[in-house]
């Protein structure tokens, strides 16, 4: 955390590779050797072999998890591309970091110690890309909807648009029609009462 000394430091350690007949021991190894020599203290040790651009990655949210807490003060990686899956996603999870004053520290390469000078100032450029980020798709967003009303283009849910619905509708009314119950319909068309409810009334309304 900010202010702290560097050798009383919280880490959790964290490695992955992308295949799995790929091995985490050597990152964990050399991440081990560096907080040792670093005198950090290590939380935890977390591994995962998962692609770059997987969401699932479960080891990767219980360091989050642990940073959110503040019980740590820095994650620890061989590089960034260990942590972030793709530019935004690494500058969405340093934004966090941040503000949870947790420094993201990699051993070779680029790296995000918010205890240096440095590191505040790639906080504030990374915080800073973000929001940019953020405009931009406001203003794409905005933009979109403009043109589209131009066209003439109604936006919008149309009235009575409910997708599950539309999609049993047919099947809804063969089943009712042979006598099955709302309940029953939903058992077999795997919705709930008020869906099948819905697309029964929607074809009543329609004959």
């Amino acid at each position: 955390m900010v202010g702290l000394n560097k050798h009383n430091r919280r880490i959790a350690v964290y490695a992955r590779v992308s295949t799995q007949d790929q091995d985490c021991a050597r990152q964990i190894a050399e991440l081990t050797e560096y907080a040792q020599v670093a005198q950090f203290e290590i939380v935890g040790i977390f591994q995962e072999k998962q692609s770059g651009a997987k969401n699932n990655r479960k080891e990767r949210a219980k360091v989050l998890k642990l940073a959110q807490g503040r019980k740590i003060d820095a994650v620890l990686v061989t590089e960034l591309t260990r942590w972030g899956r793709s530019t935004s996603d690494l500058i969405t999870t340093m934004e966090s970091l941040q503000s949870w004053g947790v420094s993201l520290i990699a051993t070779t390469g680029f790296t995000f110690d918010l205890t240096t000078a440095q590191g505040k100032l790639i906080a504030t450029l990374m915080a800073a890309l973000a929001e940019f980020e953020r405009d931009l798709v406001r203003e794409r967003v905005k933009s979109g909807l403009a043109a589209a009303k131009a066209r003439g283009k109604k936006l919008g849910r149309k009235p009575g648009d409910n997708y599950k619905v539309e999609k049993i509708r047919k099947r809804a009314q063969q089943l009712h029609s042979k006598g099955f119950s709302n309940r029953a319909i939903a058992r077999q068309l795997k919705c709930s009462d008020s869906t099948v409810k819905k697309a029964l009334q929607t074809t009543s309304q329609q004959q």
